[in-house]
């Protein structure tokens, strides 16, 4: 049994006051939305009582999908490293960048050098995507779909290389005589239709297609702010859930938006694995407690099986 906390856009704060030249950009719309309220969405009391019930729960590693960041300063990168010390060690948690985290041209190269650590694949390469981690019966594939756009633009993309890369990364783990449980992260939605207009994945299409031909066992993705499950079919017509996560640190009357993190239970199965899934996040009296549930079976199933305490969208 080996347990996988998934949490994302977290968007650590307080925001650092940006430099008058720093706002001759992107930036100075994003500034604007922060200061009429954004920023009093994203509550960092909440955000750090979330990250300690999570390391109440027996983790075993954590996947970090993203948004670390606000604007994308420098003044931003030190407290994106602090946080993801919290969360643990960089053996234990594994992170890919959302589209926050490359707001402007920079902002990337930025956070990586300080944050790079998480990111390190088994290899021993550091900052670069797609990458591979083996942890217990688990393959953690990171992708990363940040690239810097325009104003009120967030979309995202991957590009060829990454996209076959992780391919054969997926075929080659299918293939291994132990075969582990693959888990693909990333920030933005993957399948086509799973994020507006200028918020999606641009080539989600391309992602989906490959899904179908290498397969994986579980999709991990952040940056709508809303608890989701979805599927892309893969192999054979077998479905791989793609669950999304609220952001982690949302204050918010929506019930299927407040701050929350999923918990995954993996346990071998006569074949493949059984994952059962715990939400857990903030609830109606204010603390942090269980809000959810889902059993995933993987593979082969037929049905992604949902147990709902609290509502989540399929998407």
């Amino acid at each position: 049994m080996f347990r996988l906390a998934h949490l994302t856009d977290p968007h650590v704060g307080p925001l650092p006051r940006p430099r008058l030249r720093q706002l001759l950009s992107k930036r100075a719309t994003g500034y604007v939305n922060w200061r009429r309220g954004r920023g009093r969405h994203h509550d960092m009391d909440l955000l750090g009582a979330l990250v300690a019930d999570l390391h109440g729960q027996g983790v075993d590693h954590v996947a970090c999908t993203g948004d670390l960041c606000n604007l994308g300063l420098p003044d931003e990168w030190e407290s994106a490293r602090i946080f993801l010390e919290a969360l643990g060690p960089a053996e234990r948690v594994s992170f890919v960048p959302g589209n926050h985290d490359a707001y402007v041209r920079g902002s990337l190269e930025g956070l990586l050098a300080a944050c790079g650590g998480w990111t390190e694949a088994d290899d021993g390469q550091a900052r670069l995507f797609p990458y591979l981690r083996r942890r217990g019966p688990l393959a953690l594939v990171g992708l990363s779909s940040a690239i810097p756009t325009k104003p009120f633009v967030a979309s995202g993309r991957l590009g060829v290389p990454q996209i076959e890369t992780a391919e054969r990364l997926l075929r080659d783990l299918a293939a291994a005589p132990d075969r582990p449980c693959r888990v693909v992260m990333i920030h933005h939605p993957p399948h086509p239709g799973g994020a507006a207009s200028g918020r999606e994945l641009k080539d989600a299409a391309a992602f989906a297609a490959m899904i179908g031909r290498a397969g994986a066992d579980l999709i991990l993705h952040g940056h709508n702010h809303v608890g989701t499950v979805a599927q892309i079919a893969g192999p054979d017509g077998r479905p791989v859930p793609v669950v999304g996560a609220p952001s982690a640190s949302a204050r918010t009357l929506l019930t299927n938006r407040r701050a929350s993190y999923y918990l995954y239970t993996v346990t071998p199965a006569e074949i493949g694995f059984r994952i059962a899934v715990t939400e857990r996040g903030l609830d109606e009296a204010g603390g942090i407690g269980e809000l959810s549930g889902f059993d995933i079976k993987t593979p082969p199933a037929d049905r992604i099986g949902i147990v709902h305490r609290r509502r989540l969208r399929r998407g």
